[in-house]
């Protein structure tokens, strides 16, 4: 018959204590994110500016 015993103990938290400028990389992250897109969007507008001057 076999005996019940508990399954191993895995700690709920991290083992690192947690990083005070982690908020602040992710805001920069995200701006850094937004303005990527805005340059991409900007690049499509200026081809489809170029393009539409190029046919027309």
């Amino acid at each position: 018959m076999a005996t019940y015993t508990p399954p191993p103990y895995f700690p709920q938290g991290s083992l690192a204590p947690p990083d005070k400028n982690r908020y602040t990389k992710f805001k920069l992250v995200v701006v850094a994110a937004v303005l990527l897109l805005l340059l991409v969007l900007g690049g499509i507008g200026w081809a489809i500016w170029c393009l539409s001057k190029l046919w027309f």
